[in-house]
């Protein structure tokens, strides 16, 4: 997929740019709306399907395994192939694979369903991010990311609320027949709508960096996905050899990469780590990808087993969440060119490490409402940092590495997430004497706490940042424009 030259984007977008901007954010959201509703149905899943919950785990897990695998490998894809087929073959893969789960009569029918979406999911989200930052003006690219990080933050808000609400009324089929019309009309106007320049030549797919790949963050992410899949029953035999046979994979991968890159044919070119801006923001997304998938997870958790939730309760909480993210992404597009990247990561990074802290002060007596706006306030942080998260990243690499640059912000988002949501969970386990509300709270007390420590490193990495001034310098640099910098 070819990219466009800075200096040649128009500050105006045309008719066929907003098109695809608009379908491309359309398909990410639902796909990721798809991929994070399963946790809620799973339960009522497993039971009309009679699988044991260690079975019923591998709807997600599965899902979670299949993004590892095919993420790493999306800079290549979206360098060697057009815009259009590369979103009418994952469009196409996340729309028949949600067929598959629709009709699917027993679970093996079901996960084979959603592998296949995961599929299309994977390409999705890296293709928004690098065809919209190579459609917009460099003075617009801080409102364009404020808007692809309000749509992609948005829906693990969203998502339990649409479960609850589906499950409360309708089978879990429903999860995937309201979404295929949606994926479906997103698929035909894509195919006919998205512009197709013509994609980079030269390069060739190197089948070993993809085994190697292939095999190390999928065990990795498999390795601790089953540590907060079992908590409370130890660590499992099988962690001890996914994670160490991963770590040397990834360490074996990274190594030919930049081998390759004498060639100019890596399947992820390890160069956009070193920009120093874009090194320090994929380590603060990735600390901060920590707290975000943790509290999808542990927050409900709480809120059913100490404050007494229901399902549809739950789920109905956390859609403000949501909301929450749009408005302060909005603001934040807006402010982003006059504040500068570094102030307002460190701003987000303080504000979600503060609502952390404030979340290890409840217990099962504490007001609803109370804990609902410490939760507001943790996603108007993490909006807060993320938009110039994804602008600083991108918009410190030249044109060529867009494609690598948002592989590699989705790689840690999956491990990252899968990291984090294995310690903090084992931590609630540990520190859950028993099943009674005030047991539940005191684990999630302990949790809260560990993840507030995350946070203070969030902190600590945002700092590191680049100043407004050294800002400007990258960016003109990766531009290829000359540097004029005020004194």
């Amino acid at each position: 997929m070819s990219t466009i030259a800075p200096d040649t984007i128009d500050e105006k977008l045309t008719a066929a740019q907003i098109v695809t901007i608009i379908v491309l954010l359309a398909s990410a959201f639902i796909a990721l709306v798809s991929e994070l509703a399963m946790g809620v149905a799973l339960p009522t899943i497993m039971a009309e399907l009679d699988v044991s919950a260690s079975t019923g785990q591998w709807l997600t897990t599965g899902y979670a395994l299949t993004l590892a695998v095919i993420i790493p490998a999306t800079g290549y894809i979206l360098r060697r192939f057009r815009l259009r087929p590369v979103f009418a073959v994952s469009m196409g893969l996340f729309s028949l694979g949600t067929i598959v789960a629709m009709i699917a009569p027993g679970f093996e029918v079901l996960l084979t369903g959603r592998i296949i979406q995961a599929l299309g999911t994977g390409v999705l989200v890296p293709l928004l991010i690098t065809t919209t930052f190579s459609m917009v003006a460099p003075s617009r690219r801080g409102r364009m990311m404020a808007m692809v990080t309000a749509v992609t933050s948005v829906a693990p808000a969203l998502a339990p609320a649409f479960s609850g609400l589906v499950m409360a009324q309708l089978s879990w089929r429903w999860l995937f027949i309201i979404v295929l019309p949606i994926a479906l009309v997103a698929l035909v106007i894509g195919a006919l709508k998205i512009p197709n320049p013509p994609a980079a030549t030269g390069s060739r797919f190197d089948v070993l960096s993809f085994a190697l790949s292939a095999v190390g963050f999928g065990a990795l992410v498999y390795g601790l996905s089953a540590v907060g899949e079992g908590a409370g029953e130890g660590i499992p035999a099988l962690f001890w050899v996914a994670v160490p046979l991963g770590l040397v994979s990834i360490a074996a991968f990274v190594l030919r990469q930049v081998r390759l890159q004498r060639t100019g044919a890596p399947l992820l070119d390890m160069r956009i780590f070193t920009r120093r801006a874009f090194t320090t923001s994929i380590i603060q997304f990735g600390f901060l990808v920590v707290g975000a998938f943790s509290t999808s997870v542990l927050l409900p958790l709480v809120l059913q087993e100490s404050l007494g939730l229901g399902v549809l309760e739950t789920g109905l909480f956390m859609a403000p969440g949501g909301a929450t993210i749009v408005i302060v992404s909005i603001i934040v597009g807006r402010f982003y060119p006059r504040v500068g990247a570094r102030t307002l990561m460190v701003a987000g990074a303080v504000v979600v490490a503060a609502g952390w802290w404030a979340l290890t002060a409840f217990d099962e007596t504490t007001p609803v409402g109370a804990v609902l706006a410490t939760y507001l306030v943790i996603c108007a942080g993490q909006a807060l940092a993320w938009v110039p998260i994804f602008t600083l990243s991108l918009g410190s690499l030249p044109d060529e590495l867009h494609a690598h640059g948002s592989a590699a912000l989705n790689t840690v988002q999956q491990l990252f997430g899968a990291a984090g949501l294995a310690v903090l969970v084992g931590v609630f386990t540990i520190n859950t004497p028993g099943r009674d509300p005030a047991a539940i709270a005191a684990g999630g007390q302990a949790a809260f706490a560990a993840g507030g420590i995350v946070a203070l490193v969030v902190i600590v990495a945002a700092l590191f940042a680049p100043s407004r001034a050294r800002q400007a310098q990258a960016e003109a640099a990766s531009n290829g424009a000359p540097t004029f910098v005020e004194h």
